[in-house]
């Protein structure tokens, strides 16, 4: 059914571009890592003065009905990769990658797995909670493009998609838990979109990730104080156990796929999940067994070019680095 994206002429959100002219700010920041990677690019917009305050956190999160599962697709072969698999690359050991304050405590009650390899509409948990849809303008059915999460850091504004979904923030807002047209947790404006220069010069499907900063809303919450965020993991075994979410272009409640991910090349997780098709790009993959982000739908084929085969960039110091850019910024 084609690559986890939106297909549209509106925008050129799902090619890697270049911003060589915008109406907004354009930042770059320098943070050299090693050889898997270049130089981490930021571009933003400005934020207008009314939503710049940030409030200490502010406790609850309003209740959302149970979702209805919904029945996946037989799984398909996939294409061949474009490059063969590399020999096993060393495995250092697993590091988590966060600031200095505790991890809010949101996240940590997780769904109960169902059978592996199975996809269904995610029941709405507090995990669920904080992976939303992104849309251009107006927060309305059918008007979603990619998935993002939200990514537990001092500032408490950042979140975690693939590069290929958008290289410009302008009009683009967040909607956390969304389901049925319904925000229930409010929007955040996106402000600022960070890719890695392997990314934006080269569309180095290694690279295929982005954080986004975003602002607060109009009582000055941050985005992470109402839902909470997720530890990015980086250096985390291939064979890992994960929860894959995603916002399908075509419906409104986030799907759900727990599975054990594989190798498909040095840099490139795969998972095999039934049923994720355009719109679930940026869709994050939840390590069950520690609970950490370790990828994110996107990488090889942009996603995948069937429905029943994901991909995800391999979470290295790569990211790490561009996370602590954005963290920092």
């Amino acid at each position: 059914m084609g690559q986890h994206r939106r297909r549209t002429p509106r925008r050129r959100f799902l090619a890697p571009t270049l911003v060589t002219t915008v109406l907004s700010v354009l930042t770059v920041a320098v943070v050299v890592v090693g050889t898997h990677s270049l130089t981490p690019r930021a571009t933003a917009v400005a934020s207008p003065a009314t939503s710049a305050a940030v409030a200490p956190p502010v406790p609850g999160t309003p209740t959302v009905p149970a979702a209805v599962p919904v029945t996946g697709t037989e799984p398909s072969v996939s294409a061949e990769p474009s490059e063969p698999s590399v020999p096993a690359a060393p495995t250092p050991a697993p590091t988590t990658v966060a600031p200095t304050t505790a991890a809010p405590t949101a996240a940590a009650a997780t769904p109960a797995d169902g059978p592996l390899g199975t996809t269904a509409t995610a029941a709405a948990t507090p995990e669920a909670a904080t992976v939303g849809a992104l849309f251009t303008g107006t927060v309305r059915p059918g008007n979603h493009f990619c998935t993002a999460s939200v990514l537990h850091s001092a500032t408490g504004n950042l979140l975690l998609t693939a590069a290929h979904c958008l290289d410009d923030p302008s009009g683009v807002v967040f909607a956390p838990g969304y389901r049925d047209g319904k925000a229930p947790y409010g929007t955040w404006r996106v402000t600022a979109v960070h890719t890695t220069t392997g990314w934006s010069h080269n569309g180095d499907q290694d690279e295929d990730f982005a954080v986004l900063e975003t602002a607060a809303d109009a009582t000055g919450r941050r985005v992470e104080d109402v839902v909470g965020g997720n530890t990015l993991g980086t250096d985390e075994p291939f064979g890992t156990a994960v929860r894959l979410y995603g916002y399908p272009a075509g419906g409104e409640s986030p799907l759900l796929c727990t599975n054990t991910t594989g190798r498909q090349s040095t840099y490139q997780r795969v998972v095999d999940c039934p049923g994720y098709p355009g719109g679930t790009s940026g869709g994050p993959w939840i390590s069950t067994a520690t609970g950490h982000v370790v990828g994110a739908i996107g990488g090889y084929q942009q996603g995948g070019d069937t429905d029943d085969t994901s991909y995800s960039a391999y979470f290295d110091h790569t990211v790490a680095a561009l996370y602590a850019e954005a963290a920092a910024s």
